[in-house]
């Protein structure tokens, strides 16, 4: 089924979202729904509190990334198989060069600015068995997990932007939260005036 995407402005995105345990009542379907949900609108991430819900769960599918003729023939061949989930993730550390890559997010449509974020991490997380893992990832792959895994703490690729940026972009923010922006796909907006 697909869900709904929470806009920019809803406090859901805010939080900082809480562990669930392994009998999390409807997980699979709610996994599917996930997946159908940011397949539909052409995501290559999807976090839990962006449908609404404040749980430590993201997933990633990051197969578009693999058609991108700017990067190696190595890369794009990893990023063409990266499926996964990832359930009550820490990230145990950040290391590298941090770099710069335009992102976006479908909670802020419309808007995509460069974030800088450090080259390689080591996370730790529960996939969809509630298996245990603790791996390393690089670079793109890496930067989509990184993206996703903020959205669970609570902070949005925005707030990693300078002062300049941030208050060049307000006027665009607000109008998001307000309804004011053409999504090709289903949102919620937190200040959307009601139809009477």
């Amino acid at each position: 089924m697909i869900l709904p995407i929470v806009a920019y402005g809803d406090p859901v995105l805010k939080k900082k979202a809480k562990d669930i345990e392994k009998e999390y009542p409807k997980l699979d379907e709610l996994l599917e729904n996930m997946f159908e949900t940011m397949y539909a609108a052409h995501g290559v991430g999807l976090a839990a509190p962006q449908i609404g819900l404040p749980i430590r769960i993201f997933l990633v599918d990051t197969e578009p990334f693999s058609e991108d003729e700017e990067l190696s023939e190595e890369e794009r061949e990893h990023l063409k198989g990266f499926k996964k989930v990832f359930i009550n993730a820490t990230i145990l550390e950040e290391t590298g060069e941090e770099w710069a890559f335009t992102e976006g997010c479908l909670s802020i449509p419309d808007i995509r600015e460069d974030v800088f974020r450090n080259e390689t991490i080591k996370i730790n997380y529960f996939d969809e068995n509630f298996v245990e893992h603790t791996e390393t990832y690089g670079g793109l792959a890496a930067r989509v997990i990184q993206h996703e895994y903020d959205h669970i703490e609570g902070i949005l690729f925005t707030d990693k932007l300078s002062s300049l940026k941030k208050r060049l972009i307000k006027g665009k923010l607000t109008n998001i939260s307000k309804g004011k922006v053409n999504a090709d796909y289903r949102m919620r907006f937190p200040l959307a005036k009601k139809g009477r």
